[in-house]
């Protein structure tokens, strides 16, 4: 019974593909004897594309099943392995099958919905990455399919997350902010499909798009723009959290700006009751906007006025920070900008290294 039942599979799927291959053979022949231009040699991949989803339109194929070997699309579909490989790869990157070691390739799902699978790799979830995602999606949503991952500044769980899904996507948009190098990791993504964003990894191979933070250049400008605001305050306080991946190049910008301007500064970790002092500008970037809420309070401890005795200047812009203490000054990029970007990047296929436009929002804390 069981014998029975394989060769009926067998001879309709030995059917399927005769039918189907005939088609592809007489459209070949009908478009060489176009003109007489033989048919682009690039292109003979799409034959097993177009045949794996002709599979899946008669129903041959449906989720889940096992796709014929790559020696078995060799001898039906004349191609050399090569040829073969290159098509399945496509599927893969277009999320239609998956490759499972040493079983083979499986149907994944039917359709084509999208021309792009973009692989968004975060270090967390925040407001601001959330205001990247949402004008990325915005402007890829009608052709693309995003997943989007997160390492939360694990250099495993980063790598197992990249070599995992090496050769599953069109694109692969990458934010790294780790301490520990992963240009090497990164590298073994093709550079045409690479997308890296916010923070300028070192060490990258090829030709890639970088849609980055300009850390030095944007607190040193932001600082000048609010020069004027900044002369009632006799020191400049920068608040540099060590574990800050940027931290090294916001300390540059700071230490230019006020050796130019020849204005005291001095840098610390965290915020020192100790050295709380009338007439001192603080700056803060960290990563929970805790330093900002223990100035607020030694602050009121202190009976201080913010935006008065103390100043306060801090970086990436909130619904919360509008409206706290009257209004919080803000350093922040714009994130928006940003996914629109990479958006560019990806729907117009072409490599965009750009610095990030960022805003100064002046408030009541200065």
């Amino acid at each position: 019974m069981h014998q029975c039942i394989h060769l009926v599979l067998n001879f309709k799927l030995s059917i399927t593909f005769a039918l189907v291959w005939f088609v592809l053979i007489f459209n070949n022949m009908a478009l060489m004897n176009i003109g007489d231009k033989p048919l682009d040699p690039r292109l003979k991949y799409q034959q097993l594309v177009d045949f794996i989803l002709s599979l899946i339109k008669d129903q041959s194929l449906e989720i889940g099943d096992r796709l014929p070997s790559v020696q078995h699309l060799q001898k039906e579909l004349t191609m050399s392995k090569e040829t073969v490989l290159k098509g399945l790869n496509y599927l893969i990157e277009k999320g239609i099958i998956e490759s499972v070691y040493r079983k083979g390739y499986y149907l994944k799902k039917t359709s084509l919905d999208h021309k792009f699978r973009v692989f968004l790799l975060l270090d967390k979830m925040n407001l601001m990455r959330e205001r990247l995602y949402r004008s990325l999606f915005e402007d890829l949503k009608d052709i693309a399919d995003i997943d989007i991952y997160f390492h939360h500044h694990n250099p495993k769980v980063f790598e197992k997350l990249i070599r995992e899904n090496i050769g599953s996507y069109t694109h692969y948009v990458i934010a790294t902010f780790l301490r520990e190098d992963v240009s090497s990791i990164i590298n073994e993504i093709p550079p045409q499909k690479r997308i890296i964003i916010d923070y300028r990894q070192n060490g990258l191979e090829g030709d890639y798009s970088c849609i980055y933070q300009d850390y030095e250049y944007d607190i040193y400008n932001s600082l000048k723009d609010l020069k004027k605001s900044l002369s009632p305050y006799k020191k400049l306080v920068l608040i540099a959290r060590s574990e800050a991946t940027h931290a090294r190049q916001v300390v540059d910008g700071f230490i230019n700006f006020c050796t130019e301007q020849q204005k005291p500064f001095h840098i610390q970790s965290e915020i020192d009751e100790k050295t709380f002092t009338k007439g001192t500008l603080y700056i803060t970037f960290s990563r929970y906007d805790t330093d900002d809420v223990a100035l607020i309070k030694l602050t009121r401890k202190k009976n201080f006025t913010l935006g008065k005795e103390i100043g306060l200047i801090s970086y990436n812009d909130t619904d919360v920070k509008e409206i706290l203490e009257g209004g919080i000054t803000v350093i922040s990029t714009d994130f928006e900008e940003m996914g629109k970007l990479v958006a560019k990047a990806i729907k117009e296929n072409k490599i965009i290294v750009k610095r990030n436009s960022t805003y100064v929002v002046k408030r009541n804390s200065l």
